[in-house]
Formats: C-alpha cells, sequence, structure tokens
C-alpha cells in the first residue's frame, strides 16, 4: 500500500504542477475574443508555442499514464478517491508557483479532502490470513478407509 501512495503523490506531483502550468499558459494566450476561423487559428498558434502551455500538457501526459498503471494494478474504488490528494499539491502549486491568495476556506476544504483521502487509504486492508485450521486438509493427508 506504501507504494502505491508513493507512485500516486508523484504522479499527482505532475498533475498538480501541470495545472499550473496550463493555467499560466492558457492567461498568457488572453480570451478568446469571437468564435471565427481567424481566431481560432491566433489561439493554436499561441497555444503551440507557448512554452508553459506546452510543459503543462507534457505534466499531465505523464500524469494520465501513472493514473493508467496505478489503475491496472488497483482498485479504482481506492485510487480515484485518492487522486483527490492533487487538490492539496494544486493548491499548494498555485500559491508558490503562481503566487495565488488560497483562502483560509480554502485550506480547510484542502484539509477536508485530506482526511476523506485517508478515510479511503485507511479502509484498504488487507484480507485477513487464513489460519492453518480453516484450511480443509488436501486429499494425501485425510486418513484411508
Amino acid at each position: 500500500m506504501t507504494k502505491v501512495i508513493a507512485l500516486l503523490l508523484v504522479a499527482l506531483l505532475f498533475e498538480a504542477v501541470g495545472v499550473v502550468y496550463l493555467s499560466a499558459g492558457l492567461k498568457e494566450i488572453g480570451e478568446v475574443k469571437q468564435i471565427s476561423v481567424a481566431e481560432v487559428g491566433r489561439v493554436l498558434r499561441l497555444g503551440v508555442t507557448n512554452w508553459k502551455l506546452l510543459c503543462g500538457v507534457l505534466l499531465e501526459t505523464i500524469f494520465f499514464g501513472f493514473l493508467l498503471v496505478l489503475l491496472r494494478r488497483n482498485d479504482v474504488s481506492l485510487i480515484w478517491p485518492l487522486t483527490s490528494l492533487g487538490f492539496v499539491l494544486t493548491a499548494l502549486s498555485a500559491r508558490f508557483i503562481l503566487q495565488e491568495h488560497v483562502s483560509p476556506a480554502r485550506w480547510c476544504g484542502v484539509i477536508l479532502i485530506v482526511m476523506g483521502a485517508a478515510l479511503v487509504s485507511w479502509s484498504q486492508k488487507p484480507p485477513p490470513l487464513a489460519s492453518s485450521s480453516d484450511r480443509q486438509p488436501d486429499t494425501a493427508e485425510r486418513p484411508s478407509e
């Protein structure tokens, strides 16, 4: 379980920083003024040349690769709720990379998310091991009649 959590935290770090870079890149591109071929072309041209946006896409792609591996090996009912820890890392990334103000109410929400993720991970207990008295004897062990 520790390995799963560690792998997920690495993945979520990629996701959090990726989201922050996507946001920064999109803010640099600016608002779409109108829906037209020229405007869509302008936005696409700025998007494919914006290093922050491209870095964000790359980091989100890496996160998705990690997520695919985690979901292939583990229960979705464990992994998907734990991805909510990404909100914590995203809030921290926004605060320290983008210098955004994160209000106390938002930090309280982050704490609630952490508590919920802890509850989900705590509920993932390994099944109890069967004792030797609970097992059925092999046919070789049965007394012959």
